[in-house]
C-alpha cells in the first residue's frame, strides 16, 4: 500500500486530499490536513476519484460509430480520420461551418485549459461555445468593462469579513465558485464567531441560508432590482464611501443618476421585499466594517445577469469595500493568468442567426442549436466537443438533441458515452484525473487565499493510452492548413510542445509570476521543482490590496458606469413598467447538491445511492393549490417541453417559485451509464428556453423561467 497526496478536481474548493492506494486500486480517500488551504476538509464528492478511475462504464480506447454500434479503432486511425473529416467540412462549406464546444470539466484539467485553445484557434472558427455562457459570463462581462480584463473576478475575503451579503449562491453546498473556499460553512460560522453577520437573499431558503444570521426571499430576477433600491437608500442617505477606491474611480457621478430613479418602493414588488427591508438591508451593509457582498450562479443566470453582476460590485465600490481587507480582493496566484492570458473583447462579432454577441472569441451557447438546424451559409455542420454535455446543460436540450443527429460529423473528447456524445461520429477517451499531473490554473486565481498545490499523477496511464492534451496537440498539427513548409512547421511547433508538455508552460508561468524567478538562474524564485517538494501545497500568504497597479484598463483607472451596463439599465426599466405575467404560472429555479456537480457523479452509485434527489420542490400553497402531495408526480411545462418529476413539498421555497436540480436526464437510449440510467431523473433544460437569455451578454436565462405545474394522472 502506498500513500499520495493530490487536489480534488472534482469542483471549484481545490480540498486537498491523502489517498491510500493498493494495487490498482484506491483504499481509502480522506481530507489533507496539511493543505493550507482546505485544513482537512473534504465533501462526499471525493469518493467520486475513486469510482471514476474504477468505472467499467469508462471508455479507454477510440470508438467509431458505424450505425448505431460502435467499434474500437486505433489512435492513429481516430485522429487522422478525425482532422481529415473536420478539414472536408471546411473546405466544402467554410472555416465556420465546424463548431466547437467546451465543457466545464476543461478548467478541472490544465493540459486541456493550455492544449486545447490552439486546437481552436487553428480551426478559425467564429463558432466557438463553452460552458462560459450557461454559467459565469455576466460576471466576466463586468470585469472587462470595469477592470480592463475579463478573469479581473473580485473574491470575498471570507476568513476577515465581518458582513457577508450572499446573492443567488449556495456556498454551504457549492464550497465557493469564482470563489475557491473549501468548508465554507466553517468559515461562516467563524464570521459569526467574531461578531460578524451572514444574511443570505435567495428564492430558495437554502443550506447556506439555514445557518444565516438572516434570509430574504426575492423573485428570480430580481436581484438587479434589489441592488439599484439598496443603492438608491446609500446615495439618498449619504452612505457612500469609496475607501481605496476613492481617487481611482470614475463613473460614480453617473451610477448616482441612474439610481435616482429606484427608490425602494418603486423596486419592492418586482424583488418580492419590503421597502424597508431594502433600506435597513443597504444601510447594515455599509455600517458593518469589512463586509463584501457575493453574487453567483442566480445573479448571473438570469434575464438581467450583466447588470445584476456589475451592481454586486457597485455595491461594494461605493461602500469602501473593494480592494479592502475583509471586502471583495483579487488574488495575486503563483501563475499570473491576468498576464498570461487576453483581456477580453466583446461584440466584435455575432451570431448568424439571432446576432447574440461574442465575448472573448466565444458566441452564447444558447444560439448553438439553433445555428444547426437552420440552412444557410455559415451552417454548423460539424462539432468538436470536449468534456461537456451540452444535451443536459444547455437550453432546450431537446432541441440540441435533435440538431445533434443531423450534423455530417461529430468527434468528442470525453471518458464517457454520454447523452450528448452518443451522437460523436468518433470518440477520443482521454486518461483519468488520477492518471495525469494537476495543477490549478484556474481556481487558484479565485480562492480566498493565495496558494499553489501540484500534484504528480498518481496511477500511470494504460499502454497507448493518451492524455487529454496530447489529443488536442496532435489534432492541432493534423488541421494545420497552408503550404507544405506551414504544415511541416506546425508539426514541429507540436513536437516542441509535446515535449515540454504541460508542467513544462506551467515552469514557464510560474517562472514569470509574482513569486517566480522572472530570469535565470532556475534556482531563484518558485518553480515546479518547488511544487514537487511540496506535495501538500504551498503557502503564500492573505489576500493583500492591489489597486490601482493590478488595473488593465488604459488609465488604470476603475471604470464604476460602462456605457453598455449603464445603457442597459433602461431595458431593466421598461420590464419594471410592463405587464405583470400571466396569473397561474410559477417560476423555475434551479439548486446545487452536495453529491453532484453538473451532470458528472451520476455514474458512481455511492452519490446517487439515497433518496431522490431530482425532486420538484414547491411550497406549501402552492402545491395544495394543485392538488399535489408529497410523492405525487407533476406534470412540469414551460414553452420548449414538459417533464414529469416527483413532487418535494417544501417551505424553503418562496411562493411561487419551483426549483429542479441540474444535470440529470439519463434515461436516453444509447448511453453507456449503467448507473446513472439506473437513477434517471428529468433534465431540468427540457424546460429552460434557448430564447430566453440576458439580451446585453448573450448568457442563458436559467432562472425564473415561466412553467405550469399540474399533477400527473
Amino acid at each position: 500500500m502506498t500513500t499520495h497526496t493530490r487536489t480534488c478536481t472534482l469542483c471549484e474548493a481545490m480540498c486537498g486530499l491523502v489517498l491510500e492506494i493498493e494495487a490498482d486500486g484506491v483504499t481509502t480517500i480522506r481530507g489533507d490536513q496539511d493543505d493550507p488551504l482546505s485544513r482537512g476538509h473534504v465533501c462526499p464528492k471525493a469518493v467520486g476519484l475513486k469510482d471514476l478511475h474504477e468505472d467499467p462504464d469508462r471508455l479507454r480506447r477510440p470508438l467509431r460509430r458505424e450505425g448505431s454500434a460502435w467499434r474500437e479503432i486505433s489512435w492513429d486511425e481516430a485522429l487522422a480520420e478525425t482532422a481529415a473529416r473536420l478539414r472536408a467540412v471546411q473546405d466544402a462549406h467554410g472555416r465556420d461551418a465546424v463548431a466547437i464546444y467546451q465543457g466545464n470539466p476543461t478548467v478541472h484539467n490544465y493540459g486541456s485549459m493550455l492544449f486545447a485553445p490552439p486546437f481552436a484557434r487553428a480551426l478559425r472558427s467564429k463558432n466557438t461555445y463553452s460552458a462560459t455562457s450557461v454559467d459565469q459570463l455576466p460576471h466576466m462581462l463586468a470585469a472587462h468593462l470595469m477592470f480592463g480584463h475579463q478573469l479581473m473576478l473580485p473574491v470575498p475575503d471570507l476568513d476577515r469579513t465581518r458582513f457577508l451579503l450572499v446573492l443567488g449562491a449556495n456556498p454551504v453546498v457549492s464550497n465557493g465558485s469564482l470563489m475557491t473556499a473549501p468548508d465554507v460553512r466553517r468559515r461562516l460560522e467563524a464570521i459569526r464567531g467574531r461578531g460578524g453577520r451572514v444574511v443570505v437573499v435567495d428564492p430558495r431558503r437554502t443550506e447556506t441560508a439555514a445557518i444565516a444570521d438572516a434570509h430574504h426571499f426575492v423573485r428570480p430576477g430580481g436581484d438587479a432590482y434589489l441592488l439599484l433600491g439598496m443603492l438608491h437608500t446609500l446615495f439618498a442617505e449619504g452612505r457612500v464611501a469609496l475607501g481605496p477606491c476613492e481617487g481611482l474611480t470614475d463613473g460614480l457621478g453617473d451610477v448616482r443618476r441612474v439610481v435616482e430613479r429606484f427608490p425602494p418602493e418603486r423596486v419592492a414588488a418586482r424583488t418580492g421585499m419590503g421597502a424597508e427591508t431594502i433600506r435597513a438591508l443597504a444601510r447594515d451593509f455599509a455600517s458593518a466594517g469589512p463586509a463584501v457582498a457575493y453574487g453567483r450562479v442566480g445573479t448571473s443566470t438570469q434575464e438581467f445577469g450583466a447588470l445584476a453582476c456589475w451592481l454586486v460590485t457597485v455595491l461594494n465600490v461605493v461602500t469602501g469595500n473593494l480592494d479592502r481587507e475583509g471586502g471583495a480582493m483579487f488574488t495575486r496566484p503563483a501563475v499570473d493568468v491576468l498576464k498570461q492570458t487576453g483581456r477580453g473583447h466583446f461584440g466584435r462579432w455575432k451570431s448568424r442567426v439571432r446576432g447574440l454577441p461574442e465575448f472573448g472569441g466565444e458566441l452564447p451557447v444558447a444560439a448553438m442549436a439553433e445555428e444547426m438546424d437552420t440552412p444557410g451559409e455559415g451552417q454548423i455542420r460539424a462539432l468538436v466537443t470536449s468534456a461537456g454535455n451540452p444535451v443536459l446543460s444547455t437550453p432546450n436540450g431537446a432541441r440540441l438533441e435533435r440538431a445533434l443527429a443531423g450534423l455530417d460529423f461529430m468527434v468528442s473528447v470525453d471518458l464517457y458515452l454520454n447523452e450528448t456524445t452518443r451522437f460523436a461520429h468518433v470518440l477520443l477517451p482521454p486518461t483519468g484525473p488520477l492518471e495525469h499531473d494537476h495543477y490549478d490554473l484556474a481556481f487558484h486565481a479565485l480562492a480566498i487565499r493565495n496558494t499553489a498545490r501540484y500534484s504528480e499523477a498518481i496511477f500511470e496511464p494504460a499502454e497507448g493510452a493518451r492524455h487529454d492534451w496530447q489529443i488536442w496537440n496532435e489534432l492541432t498539427w493534423r488541421m494545420a492548413r497552408g503550404s507544405r513548409v506551414d504544415r511541416v512547421r506546425a508539426r514541429v511547433r507540436a513536437a516542441a510542445l509535446a515535449r515540454l508538455g504541460p508542467s513544462g508552460l506551467l515552469e514557464a508561468g510560474l517562472r514569470v509570476g509574482p513569486h517566480g524567478a522572472r530570469a535565470y538562474p532556475p534556482r531563484l524564485g518558485l518553480g515546479v521543482r518547488d511544487l514537487r517538494g511540496a506535495p501538500h501545497g504551498i503557502d503564500l500568504g492573505p489576500l493583500e490590496p492591489c489597486l490601482p497597479g493590478r488595473l488593465f484598463t488604459r488609465d488604470r483607472r476603475l471604470a464604476l458606469a460602462p456605457a453598455l451596463l449603464v445603457g442597459d439599465v433602461a431595458r431593466l426599466e421598461a420590464r419594471l413598467e410592463g405587464d405583470a405575467p400571466a396569473p397561474g404560472g410559477l417560476d423555475l429555479i434551479g439548486r446545487r447538491e452536495l453529491r453532484s456537480n453538473n451532470s458528472w457523479m451520476h455514474n458512481s452509485a455511492r452519490l446517487v445511492k439515497g433518496p431522490a434527489r431530482c425532486t420538484l420542490r414547491i411550497h406549501p400553497a402552492d402545491a395544495a393549490a394543485r392538488g399535489l402531495r408529497d410523492g405525487a408526480r407533476a406534470r412540469v411545462t414551460s414553452r420548449v417541453g414538459a417533464v414529469v418529476a416527483p413532487v418535494e413539498v417544501s417551505d424553503e421555497m418562496m411562493p411561487g417559485v419551483v426549483s429542479l436540480p441540474h444535470g440529470w436526464g439519463h434515461g436516453r437510449p444509447g448511453v453507456r451509464l449503467e448507473i446513472a440510467a439506473a437513477h434517471p431523473g428529468v433534465s431540468v433544460n427540457d424546460l429552460t428556453d434557448e430564447q430566453a437569455v440576458d439580451a446585453l451578454s448573450g448568457n442563458a436565462a436559467f432562472s425564473g423561467v415561466r412553467v405550469e405545474v399540474a399533477a400527473e394522472p
